[in-house]
């Protein structure tokens, strides 16, 4: 059964909306003490509601996650905590001084909404080499973000990364699009995509994870997938949360996963 990583970004999305230019000498750092919502609280509801990680994507513009709640979360977060970030000097920095448990290795755009696709692991070889090296040198399990190919896979594993994550995206959205029905052949064609790379990943000796537009409709044939370990579900937890509260909601994921 494959464990739940809940990705709080989203509460520092709504944070943000409301103090916006609350930002100090630390790049990111909030300014005011009493900011809401605060994603440390958020963090602690997941983790009494049964979360088995909690994932935060610092990302170079800081559009949500800041810094400072990078420092607060690490030495506060009593399960696993996965850290999203772009392979620039910068984030290695930050990462290889907070050492979060993993870290986890994202293509970022500055106008992209969210994260579009996955890593080119494969067309960047090079310059990932160091990175992985300097992340493991700093004590954490090195993860990517890629797509469902093999040569993506492969170049995984010739760098020796330790977790490949399969964006789930493509299934998410022909299942939107065909009302969850495998009859339809895109539909068909995808949830096999993403079970096939899973089995490359794990027979080259990483860890399956899976993440990206899950939701409570989709993510069942995703979690029933074969040595699955985690899904990262971020979005769809933080939406439901508003209707629910946020341990409800977690609560109601980890039951459609287990």
């Amino acid at each position: 059964m494959p464990q739940l990583s809940v990705n709080i970004d989203h509460v520092a999305t709504v944070r943000n909306a409301r103090y916006r230019g609350s930002q100090n000498a630390a790049p990111g750092a909030s300014s005011d003490l009493f900011a809401e919502p605060d994603p440390v609280r958020a963090a602690h509801e997941c983790e009494l509601a049964g979360a088995h990680g909690i994932t935060v994507h610092l990302r170079e513009d800081r559009r949500h996650i800041h810094d400072r709640d990078v420092e607060l979360l690490r030495p506060l977060v009593r399960v696993r905590f996965n850290f999203e970030m772009a392979a620039t000097d910068e984030m290695v920095a930050i990462a290889a001084k907070v050492r979060p448990h993993s870290a986890m290795l994202v293509p970022e755009g500055r106008e992209e909404v969210t994260t579009e696709g996955g890593l080119d692991v494969a067309g960047k070889k090079d310059r990932l080499r160091d990175v992985v090296m300097r992340l493991r040198d700093a004590g954490c399990f090195v993860s990517c973000f890629i797509d469902a190919e093999d040569e993506q896979v492969d170049a995984c594993a010739e760098l020796g990364v330790d977790i490949c994550e399969v964006h789930t995206g493509p299934y998410a959205h022909a299942f939107a699009h065909h009302g969850g029905d495998f009859r339809q052949a895109e539909l068909d064609r995808e949830l096999p995509r993403v079970s096939d790379a899973g089995q490359r990943i794990v027979e080259a000796g990483m860890r399956f994870n899976a993440g990206h537009a899950l939701n409570y409709a989709n993510v069942r044939p995703i979690a029933d997938l074969e040595d699955i370990a985690e899904l990262h579900i971020g979005h769809a937890i933080i939406s439901r949360s508003v209707y629910t509260g946020l341990q409800d909601a977690v609560r109601d994921m980890v039951a459609l996963i287990e």
